[in-house]
Protein backbone atom coordinates (compact mmCIF):
# COMPACT_ATOMS: atom_id res chain seq x y z
CA UNK A 1 0.00 0.00 0.00
CA UNK A 2 1.05 3.20 -0.84
CA UNK A 3 -0.46 6.84 0.07
CA UNK A 4 0.54 9.67 -1.68
CA UNK A 5 0.19 13.56 -0.38
CA UNK A 6 0.63 16.44 -2.96
CA UNK A 7 1.32 19.92 -2.06
CA UNK A 8 2.88 23.12 -3.28
CA UNK A 9 0.19 24.41 -5.92
CA UNK A 10 -1.50 27.17 -5.92
CA UNK A 11 -1.90 31.24 -8.10
CA UNK A 12 0.53 32.16 -10.15
CA UNK A 13 0.58 34.58 -12.80
CA UNK A 14 1.47 33.52 -16.33
CA UNK A 15 4.55 33.16 -17.40
CA UNK A 16 5.92 31.81 -13.79
CA UNK A 17 7.01 28.91 -11.74
CA UNK A 18 5.84 26.59 -9.36
CA UNK A 19 7.42 23.82 -7.94
CA UNK A 20 5.01 20.71 -6.89
CA UNK A 21 5.73 17.84 -4.32
CA UNK A 22 4.03 14.23 -4.30
CA UNK A 23 5.37 12.83 -0.69
CA UNK A 24 4.77 8.84 -0.48
CA UNK A 25 4.46 6.57 2.26
CA UNK A 26 6.21 3.12 2.63
CA UNK A 27 9.49 1.33 2.03
CA UNK A 28 8.72 0.57 -1.71
CA UNK A 29 8.52 3.84 -3.21
CA UNK A 30 11.46 3.45 -5.24
CA UNK A 31 10.04 0.19 -6.95
CA UNK A 32 7.45 2.15 -8.73
CA UNK A 33 7.05 4.06 -11.46
CA UNK A 34 5.80 7.63 -10.68
CA UNK A 35 3.60 9.85 -12.71
CA UNK A 36 2.09 13.18 -12.59
CA UNK A 37 -1.29 13.76 -13.93
CA UNK A 38 -3.81 17.28 -14.33
CA UNK A 39 -7.50 17.66 -14.85
CA UNK A 40 -9.16 20.60 -15.61
CA UNK A 41 -12.92 21.44 -15.17
CA UNK A 42 -14.98 19.69 -17.62
CA UNK A 43 -12.05 17.52 -18.81
CA UNK A 44 -10.87 14.07 -18.51
CA UNK A 45 -7.76 13.21 -16.22
CA UNK A 46 -4.95 13.68 -18.57
CA UNK A 47 -0.98 12.55 -18.82
CA UNK A 48 1.76 15.11 -18.05
CA UNK A 49 4.79 13.74 -16.97
CA UNK A 50 6.56 9.90 -15.95
CA UNK A 51 9.58 9.20 -14.28
CA UNK A 52 10.94 5.05 -13.68
CA UNK A 53 11.98 3.82 -10.58
CA UNK A 54 15.63 5.06 -10.42
CA UNK A 55 14.82 8.18 -12.05
CA UNK A 56 17.12 7.35 -15.10
CA UNK A 57 13.90 7.27 -17.92
CA UNK A 58 11.55 10.27 -17.95
CA UNK A 59 8.89 11.18 -20.72
CA UNK A 60 6.67 14.05 -21.24
CA UNK A 61 3.49 14.73 -22.63
CA UNK A 62 3.95 17.52 -25.81
CA UNK A 63 2.53 20.12 -24.35
CA UNK A 64 4.64 20.31 -21.20
CA UNK A 65 7.95 19.51 -23.04
CA UNK A 66 10.61 21.93 -22.54
CA UNK A 67 8.38 23.60 -19.52
CA UNK A 68 7.99 21.11 -16.98
CA UNK A 69 10.64 18.85 -14.99
CA UNK A 70 9.90 15.47 -13.17
CA UNK A 71 12.50 14.43 -10.85
CA UNK A 72 12.25 11.98 -7.59
CA UNK A 73 14.10 11.46 -4.51
CA UNK A 74 14.16 8.02 -3.38
CA UNK A 75 15.95 8.69 0.14
CA UNK A 76 12.83 11.25 0.70
CA UNK A 77 10.24 9.42 -0.69
CA UNK A 78 8.92 12.13 -2.80
CA UNK A 79 8.41 13.21 -6.68
CA UNK A 80 8.83 16.53 -7.75
CA UNK A 81 7.39 18.34 -10.95
CA UNK A 82 9.33 21.47 -11.62
CA UNK A 83 6.73 23.82 -13.96
CA UNK A 84 8.28 27.01 -15.91
CA UNK A 85 6.83 29.21 -18.20
CA UNK A 86 3.02 28.45 -16.69
CA UNK A 87 0.27 29.23 -19.10
CA UNK A 88 -3.47 29.91 -17.91
CA UNK A 89 -4.44 26.25 -20.16
CA UNK A 90 -1.78 24.89 -17.38
CA UNK A 91 -4.19 25.18 -15.00
CA UNK A 92 -6.17 21.98 -13.45
CA UNK A 93 -6.03 19.98 -10.13
CA UNK A 94 -2.70 17.90 -10.81
CA UNK A 95 -2.11 14.68 -9.04
CA UNK A 96 0.47 12.28 -8.70
CA UNK A 97 0.08 8.62 -9.14
CA UNK A 98 2.88 5.19 -8.39
CA UNK A 99 2.33 2.33 -10.30
CA UNK A 100 4.27 -0.89 -11.73
CA UNK A 101 4.39 -0.43 -15.71
CA UNK A 102 6.19 2.49 -17.16
CA UNK A 103 3.58 4.19 -19.25
CA UNK A 104 1.76 7.70 -19.99
CA UNK A 105 -1.87 5.84 -19.38
CA UNK A 106 -3.65 6.79 -16.31
CA UNK A 107 -5.61 3.37 -15.80
CA UNK A 108 -2.20 1.45 -15.71
CA UNK A 109 -1.72 3.63 -11.71
CA UNK A 110 -2.50 1.77 -8.63
CA UNK A 111 -2.33 4.55 -6.46
CA UNK A 112 -3.39 8.28 -6.64
CA UNK A 113 -2.78 11.13 -4.45
CA UNK A 114 -5.66 13.59 -3.59
CA UNK A 115 -4.60 16.05 -6.18
CA UNK A 116 -3.53 19.79 -5.74
CA UNK A 117 -4.64 23.02 -7.73
CA UNK A 118 -2.84 24.94 -10.14
CA UNK A 119 -4.12 28.14 -11.41
CA UNK A 120 -2.74 30.43 -13.75
CA UNK A 121 -4.07 33.88 -14.43
CA UNK A 122 -3.32 35.76 -17.33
Amino acid sequence: QVQLVESGGGLVQAGGSLRLSCAASGRTFSRYTMGWFRQAPGKEREFVAIINWSGGSTYYADSVKGRFTISRDNGKNTVYLQMNSLKPEDTAVYYCAAGEIYGATKYTYDYWGQGTQVTVSS
